[in-house]
């Protein structure tokens, strides 16, 4: 396969010999906010090539002891060895190239590709045990030159992965905008450094939100976010699985074709979002994260390892169907206060009735004569 390439194009601020102030405030400017992302060239794609034909070189692996069809450099090395290895740079275009070349580390982006650091930033690894038997190369019109390098790796390197690049750069100044533009193109360099291989992946800072909808027999939506930490020394990616349910595990949904994290570096996070539909609000949520890490090997093959789980709580209330449910109770509560009012109304009112018949009786019979008593001295 084609080497595996990586440019970046940076804009620096250029000298023009004569600028007004607003031209040197518009150059300055220009240099801060302008500079071109980086992308790397997957295997099979072959040498890189600005599609806009501004880099006029490409870069590949040599051909040699190591194979003739490599897509990137890598090596598994002891603690304290040392390795020599080449990259072959060719012009096409149709002046003379000088380009300047050196070693850095490499660094996973935000959008997930591998990067290098720039010439001015501290390389602590690969790009600090690299050395390129020249800090720069001449390459005639339509020639190739070879370029040795050599890795030494310090006797105290931590075993485990490590990954970096080599460069090649040339800066051009651009008149029209008034800056310099540093255009790289660089192969990345993989060491496995031997020693104990403790790959590791940690689930951190694992949230659950729940956002439901006016129906209220209706699911909602939750989202599941977490940070995904390479604590171990291996580059590692994962499959993910995510789940959400209902107390005692009622309601489950399941999301299982959740993209794939880039290959992280050791020491490297990366932050998930992933959305969960058709979750029923069963007040206390529990979502769940599963991460299978896969280990590549120096032959190119991927294991998975021991799947990793976290497990977090959240609230999923149904807030339309609480409120329907409060004005149904509501309303039974006052049909049944109204009822027992009503009740005790009526028998508020038997009782003064009952009282004023019996009250009647009494009157009326004070009213009338009294009746003779059979017996009595008025009877003889």
């Amino acid at each position: 396969m084609p080497a595996t390439t990586m440019r970046r194009d940076t804009a620096r601020p250029a000298r023009p010999a004569r600028t007004s102030r607003t031209a040197l405030v518009r150059t300055v400017a220009l240099a801060l906010f302008l500079a071109l992302a980086a992308a790397i060239a997957g295997p099979g794609t072959g040498p890189a090539r600005a599609a806009d034909g501004e880099v006029s070189w490409t870069v590949r692996t040599a051909a040699n002891t190591y194979g003739s069809d490599r897509s990137s450099f890598g090596y598994s090395i002891n603690p304290g060895g040392a390795i020599k290895d080449t990259m072959t740079v060719a012009n096409h275009g149709k002046e003379p190239l000088t380009l300047t070349v050196y070693a850095s580390d490499g660094f996973t982006t935000g959008t997930g590709q591998l990067d290098l650091l720039t010439r001015d930033k501290r390389s602590t690894g690969v790009g600090a045990w690299t050395r390129p038997d020249r800090d720069s190369v001449v390459v005639q019109p339509g020639r190739t030159a070879d370029v040795p390098f050599t890795v030494t790796v310090p006797a105290n390197a931590t075993p485990g992965d490590h990954v970096g690049g080599i460069l090649t750069s040339l800066k051009q100044p651009d008149a029209d905008q008034g800056i310099t533009v540093d255009r790289r193109l660089g192969i990345k360099i993989a060491l496995r450094v031997s020693g104990e291989l403790r790959p590791g992946l940690r689930v951190e800072d694992l949230h659950a939100g729940y956002r439901g909808t006016a129906n209220p027999f209706g699911t909602g939506d939750a989202t599941v976010s977490y940070t995904i930490h390479n604590t171990g020394n291996a580059t590692l990616s994962a499959r993910q699985a995510v789940s959400v349910s209902g107390p005692f595990g009622w309601f489950k949904a399941d999301v299982k074709d959740v993209a794939a994290p880039p290959s992280l570096l050791p020491g490297e996070t990366w932050k998930v979002k992933v959305p969960v539909h058709g979750v029923a609000p069963g007040f206390r949520l529990s979502a769940t994260v599963t991460l299978t890490p896969l280990l590549t090997d120096a032959s190119g093959s991927t294991s998975p390892l021991q799947p990793v789980k976290a497990t977090t709580h959240g609230w999923a209330v149904p807030w339309t169907l609480v409120a329907l449910v409060v004005l149904v109770a509501a309303a039974v509560v006052g049909v049944l206060l109204l009822s027992r009012r009503s009740r005790a109304r009526a028998r508020q009112r038997e009782d003064a009735r009952v009282k004023e018949a019996v009250e009647a009786t009494l009157r009326a019979r004070e009213q009338s004569p009294s009746a003779a008593v059979p017996g009595s001295p008025e009877s003889s």
